[in-house]
């Protein structure tokens, strides 16, 4: 896999919205399943992914050798530090590594910036991405619980 920079907003949103489907993440697939999976994409890339400070230059698409897009990850920082905002591989690709190398790549892309301390997060049930974060030297140093009315 190699890795490229997003060139475009669209070229996120279809990226985006091509790694919602089958989302282990309980509140994308409850936003999923109000609207559409392109509708989510479009609210999250603009009201979250570019909320943050830094770059979008900083984001990445892993890339099969056949040109094909796997997966995103978005290094980031936020007021709270610097972050992996975002990690995601498209669903027919899930299950074959890819989501090692994009974390990777995003950590590397943190450390470049300085960052000495990064962090990430999961859903608990979303437990293949909880792997992931620990097989890459991830603490696990927090729990939270976000409640919502409906």
């Amino acid at each position: 896999m190699t890795f490229q920079t997003v060139r475009s907003d669209e070229e996120a949103i279809d990226l985006l919205t091509r790694i919602l489907p089958g989302t282990l993440d309980a509140y994308s697939q409850a936003d999923v399943a109000r609207s559409s999976a392109e509708d989510h994409a479009r609210v999250q890339y603009h009201d979250e992914l570019l909320s943050y400070s830094s770059p979008c230059a900083w984001w990445r698409i892993g890339v099969r050798s056949a040109g094909e897009p796997v997966g995103m990850v978005v290094p980031a920082q936020s007021p709270n530090g610097f972050v992996i905002a975002y990690l995601g591989v498209v669903e027919g690709h899930r299950g074959h590594g890819f989501v090692n190398d994009l974390l990777a790549e995003g950590t590397r892309i943190l450390a470049t910036q300085g960052a000495e301390r990064f962090t990430a997060d999961t859903d608990l049930a979303n437990q293949p991405m909880a792997r992931t974060f620990q097989h890459a030297g991830y603490d696990n140093f927090a729990g939270r619980i976000d409640m919502r009315w409906d």
